[in-house]
């Protein structure tokens, strides 16, 4: 974690998104939204998400860059039975261990597929790989649970499976401040109110001011301006600023929604 977070009390996160079906674009990532607003809730803010191939070298190089400079890593992708689900031995070998069985999900997947009449395979078993010392993240839809090292944490790449890990990791990770908004829209377009969100952005430095077009709505062309802060009197100063601002260029301001 940076020096300047450890004075602000901030908590950091990163995401490692795991899989070359991700990358050739045949899967749409689902999970990202989901864990960026699941952090946000609990006052951790997401800083970084890289996507990499199934390749072991850039999983190990990824993992060590985010996890010595963000607070907690969340991985998915790449846990399965299949030849190319890697992220086990991968993050194994970025901690420098080896990828052993862990005796509790080993334990559980075989009493799993001894019940349903399955053959618990070789293949099968790789869903039970984790790296020496980790822990188990639970999974409540009954497949295969994930696992945390240190502060890293390895969940699958299916969204409702990714879910139900994320939900159970939740309560192990230190709170942070919770960072709020406030969005503004309006008509006017972001060239012509560009220059006044400047000088807003410059009044409230500690805030982080933004302007997103938004195009072919019902409503017709316009711009959302958001203000996020950790400080409600910033997020009322520069949010009336912005209302001001819209004013004094003759337009109208469609909503004003905090979050």
């Amino acid at each position: 974690m940076a020096d300047q977070d450890a004075e602000t009390g901030t908590v950091t996160a990163a995401m490692l998104v795991i899989g070359n079906e991700i990358l050739s674009g045949r899967t749409q990532d689902a999970n990202i939204n989901f864990v960026a607003t699941g952090l946000n809730e609990i006052g951790i803010q997401m800083r970084e998400v890289r996507v990499v191939p199934d390749i072991e070298a850039e999983i190990v190089a990824a993992v060590n860059a985010l996890r010595t400079k963000f607070d907690y890593v969340f991985t998915t992708g790449g846990i399965g039975p299949t030849h190319d689900d890697i992220t086990a031995e991968s993050v194994a070998a970025a901690f420098g261990k080896d990828a052993t069985y862990h005796p509790t999900t080993y334990a559980m997947l075989e009493a799993n597929y001894k019940k349903s009449g399955r053959e618990f395979t070789e293949m099968r078993k790789r869903m039970a790989l984790t790296p020496e010392g980790a822990d188990v993240i639970e999974n409540d839809l009954g497949v295969a649970p994930g696992f945390v090292m240190e502060n890293v944490f390895v969940m699958a790449g299916v969204p409702q499976v990714a879910q139900s890990m994320f939900r159970a990791a939740a309560p192990l990770l230190r709170r942070g401040r919770i960072m709020r908004s406030r969005s503004i829209g309006t008509h006017l377009a972001e060239g012509v109110i560009a220059a006044g969100l400047l000088s807003i952005q410059n009044d409230y430095p500690a805030s982080d001011v933004g302007s997103y077009p938004f195009y072919n709505t019902p409503g017709g062309h316009g711009t959302t301006l958001v203000v996020r802060s950790f400080d409600a009197s910033d997020l009322d100063g520069a949010g009336d600023a912005i209302l001001k601002l819209i004013a004094d260029l003759e337009g109208e301001a469609l909503s004003d929604e905090r979050g």
